[in-house]
Protein backbone atom coordinates (compact mmCIF):
# COMPACT_ATOMS: atom_id res chain seq x y z
CA UNK A 1 0.00 0.00 0.00
CA UNK A 2 1.16 3.52 -0.60
CA UNK A 3 1.81 5.74 1.69
CA UNK A 4 2.00 9.08 -0.79
CA UNK A 5 -1.65 11.35 -1.14
CA UNK A 6 -3.71 10.92 -3.56
CA UNK A 7 -3.93 13.94 -6.14
CA UNK A 8 -7.24 15.07 -4.56
CA UNK A 9 -5.48 14.88 -1.08
CA UNK A 10 -2.20 17.13 -2.27
CA UNK A 11 -4.68 19.95 -3.55
CA UNK A 12 -6.43 20.11 -0.44
CA UNK A 13 -3.18 20.11 1.47
CA UNK A 14 -2.00 22.89 -0.79
CA UNK A 15 -4.94 24.75 -0.33
CA UNK A 16 -5.06 24.77 3.08
CA UNK A 17 -1.18 25.78 2.95
CA UNK A 18 -2.08 28.82 0.82
CA UNK A 19 -5.04 29.53 3.24
CA UNK A 20 -2.81 29.88 5.87
CA UNK A 21 -0.31 31.71 4.61
CA UNK A 22 -2.73 34.27 3.08
CA UNK A 23 -3.62 34.97 6.78
CA UNK A 24 -0.26 34.97 8.22
CA UNK A 25 0.52 37.94 5.34
CA UNK A 26 -2.91 39.59 5.93
CA UNK A 27 -1.96 40.09 9.57
CA UNK A 28 0.95 42.02 9.36
CA UNK A 29 1.52 45.49 10.20
CA UNK A 30 2.74 45.84 5.97
CA UNK A 31 2.24 44.90 3.10
CA UNK A 32 4.89 43.23 0.21
CA UNK A 33 5.52 42.07 -2.89
CA UNK A 34 8.70 40.72 -4.83
CA UNK A 35 10.38 40.24 -8.20
CA UNK A 36 13.15 38.28 -8.16
CA UNK A 37 15.88 41.72 -8.18
CA UNK A 38 13.73 43.36 -5.78
CA UNK A 39 11.26 43.62 -2.80
CA UNK A 40 8.22 46.20 -1.99
CA UNK A 41 7.15 46.85 1.16
CA UNK A 42 4.10 49.66 2.23
CA UNK A 43 3.60 50.34 5.50
CA UNK A 44 0.31 52.23 6.40
CA UNK A 45 0.76 55.62 8.87
CA UNK A 46 -1.13 58.50 10.13
CA UNK A 47 -2.05 61.17 7.66
CA UNK A 48 -0.94 63.54 9.95
CA UNK A 49 2.88 62.54 9.96
CA UNK A 50 5.48 64.02 7.86
CA UNK A 51 8.96 62.36 7.05
CA UNK A 52 10.79 64.26 9.64
CA UNK A 53 8.38 61.95 12.04
CA UNK A 54 9.60 58.83 11.22
CA UNK A 55 12.54 56.38 12.12
CA UNK A 56 13.40 54.57 8.88
CA UNK A 57 16.41 52.66 8.89
CA UNK A 58 17.80 50.40 5.50
CA UNK A 59 20.77 48.17 5.79
CA UNK A 60 22.59 45.74 3.85
CA UNK A 61 20.97 42.97 6.04
CA UNK A 62 18.67 45.26 8.80
CA UNK A 63 15.24 46.61 8.06
CA UNK A 64 13.97 48.96 10.70
CA UNK A 65 10.43 50.86 9.92
CA UNK A 66 8.09 53.04 12.23
CA UNK A 67 7.19 56.22 13.88
CA UNK A 68 9.40 58.34 16.11
CA UNK A 69 8.71 57.36 19.93
CA UNK A 70 6.98 54.13 19.34
CA UNK A 71 7.61 50.52 19.08
CA UNK A 72 8.93 49.98 15.53
CA UNK A 73 6.54 48.45 13.03
CA UNK A 74 8.93 46.32 11.51
CA UNK A 75 12.47 45.70 13.01
CA UNK A 76 14.54 42.66 11.89
CA UNK A 77 17.24 41.04 10.10
CA UNK A 78 16.58 40.50 6.14
CA UNK A 79 16.57 36.90 4.83
CA UNK A 80 19.22 38.16 2.33
CA UNK A 81 21.62 41.09 1.96
CA UNK A 82 20.27 43.97 -0.24
CA UNK A 83 22.13 46.83 -2.15
CA UNK A 84 21.94 50.25 0.36
CA UNK A 85 22.19 53.06 -1.63
CA UNK A 86 19.80 51.15 -4.41
CA UNK A 87 16.59 51.03 -2.00
CA UNK A 88 14.67 53.66 -0.72
CA UNK A 89 12.04 54.79 1.35
CA UNK A 90 9.27 57.34 0.66
CA UNK A 91 6.35 58.66 2.76
CA UNK A 92 2.83 59.32 0.01
CA UNK A 93 -0.38 60.58 0.60
CA UNK A 94 -3.05 58.09 -0.19
CA UNK A 95 -5.48 59.09 -2.93
CA UNK A 96 -8.08 57.55 -1.33
CA UNK A 97 -8.17 58.79 1.84
CA UNK A 98 -6.53 61.01 4.40
CA UNK A 99 -3.68 58.54 5.61
CA UNK A 100 -0.30 57.93 4.09
CA UNK A 101 1.82 54.71 3.79
CA UNK A 102 5.63 54.66 3.91
CA UNK A 103 6.69 52.89 0.42
CA UNK A 104 9.88 51.28 0.68
CA UNK A 105 11.95 49.62 -2.12
CA UNK A 106 15.11 47.22 -1.20
CA UNK A 107 17.30 46.07 -4.28
CA UNK A 108 18.36 42.43 -3.71
CA UNK A 109 22.02 41.40 -4.01
CA UNK A 110 21.35 38.41 -5.37
CA UNK A 111 18.61 38.88 -7.83
CA UNK A 112 18.20 35.32 -8.83
CA UNK A 113 16.34 34.10 -5.54
CA UNK A 114 12.82 34.00 -3.76
CA UNK A 115 12.54 35.71 -0.28
CA UNK A 116 10.28 33.55 2.06
CA UNK A 117 9.79 36.59 4.50
CA UNK A 118 10.61 40.39 4.65
CA UNK A 119 12.51 39.85 8.03
CA UNK A 120 13.46 36.81 9.73
CA UNK A 121 11.36 37.10 12.50
CA UNK A 122 8.03 36.84 10.12
CA UNK A 123 5.96 33.95 9.05
CA UNK A 124 7.42 32.42 5.72
CA UNK A 125 5.52 32.52 2.45
CA UNK A 126 6.47 29.05 0.44
CA UNK A 127 8.89 30.20 -2.55
CA UNK A 128 8.06 26.76 -4.67
CA UNK A 129 4.72 28.34 -5.39
CA UNK A 130 5.85 31.39 -7.04
CA UNK A 131 5.03 32.17 -10.31
CA UNK A 132 8.27 34.49 -11.70
CA UNK A 133 6.58 37.60 -14.02
CA UNK A 134 7.42 36.85 -17.79
CA UNK A 135 11.18 38.49 -18.31
CA UNK A 136 12.06 40.55 -21.37
CA UNK A 137 15.42 40.12 -23.16
CA UNK A 138 16.47 43.23 -22.54
CA UNK A 139 17.06 42.09 -19.06
CA UNK A 140 19.58 39.33 -19.71
CA UNK A 141 22.95 40.00 -19.95
CA UNK A 142 24.61 40.03 -23.48
CA UNK A 143 25.96 36.47 -23.10
CA UNK A 144 22.41 34.92 -22.09
CA UNK A 145 20.65 37.11 -24.39
CA UNK A 146 22.44 36.30 -27.70
CA UNK A 147 21.90 32.45 -26.45
CA UNK A 148 18.53 32.88 -26.01
CA UNK A 149 17.99 34.88 -29.17
CA UNK A 150 19.96 32.15 -31.40
CA UNK A 151 17.57 29.45 -29.85
CA UNK A 152 14.70 31.56 -30.58
CA UNK A 153 15.60 31.99 -34.37
CA UNK A 154 16.42 28.31 -34.70
CA UNK A 155 12.89 27.47 -33.20
CA UNK A 156 11.27 29.62 -35.60
CA UNK A 157 13.59 28.51 -38.77
CA UNK A 158 12.49 25.05 -38.28
CA UNK A 159 8.55 25.93 -37.47
CA UNK A 160 8.81 27.46 -40.95
CA UNK A 161 11.04 24.32 -42.38
CA UNK A 162 14.19 26.28 -43.10
CA UNK A 163 17.81 25.20 -41.51
CA UNK A 164 19.09 26.44 -38.54
CA UNK A 165 22.11 28.37 -37.93
CA UNK A 166 24.34 25.38 -37.77
CA UNK A 167 23.00 23.96 -40.72
CA UNK A 168 23.52 26.69 -42.39
CA UNK A 169 27.20 27.02 -41.55
CA UNK A 170 27.34 23.64 -42.75
CA UNK A 171 25.76 24.71 -46.21
CA UNK A 172 27.77 28.08 -46.35
CA UNK A 173 31.23 25.99 -45.96
CA UNK A 174 29.95 23.39 -48.26
CA UNK A 175 28.99 26.49 -50.49
CA UNK A 176 32.53 28.24 -50.32
CA UNK A 177 34.39 24.48 -50.71
CA UNK A 178 32.44 24.03 -53.91
CA UNK A 179 34.04 27.16 -55.47
CA UNK A 180 37.31 26.39 -54.21
CA UNK A 181 37.15 22.85 -56.12
CA UNK A 182 34.73 23.42 -59.20
CA UNK A 183 36.72 20.04 -60.39
CA UNK A 184 35.17 17.92 -57.79
CA UNK A 185 31.97 16.26 -58.46
CA UNK A 186 28.99 17.29 -55.04
CA UNK A 187 25.85 15.83 -56.71
CA UNK A 188 26.23 12.88 -54.09
CA UNK A 189 27.60 14.82 -50.86
CA UNK A 190 25.20 14.62 -47.97
CA UNK A 191 24.75 16.88 -45.18
CA UNK A 192 25.34 15.09 -41.52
Amino acid sequence: MSSSPTPEEREKKDAEAKAKEAEEQAELPYKWTQTIQDVDITVPVPGNLKGRDLDVVIAKKKLKVGVKGQSPIIDGDLPKEIHVDESTWTLETLSSSSSKEISLHLDKVNKMEWWPHVVTSAPKIDTSKITPENSKLSDLDGETRSMVEKMMYDQRQKEMGRPTSEEEKKQEMLRKFQEQHPEMDFSKAKMG
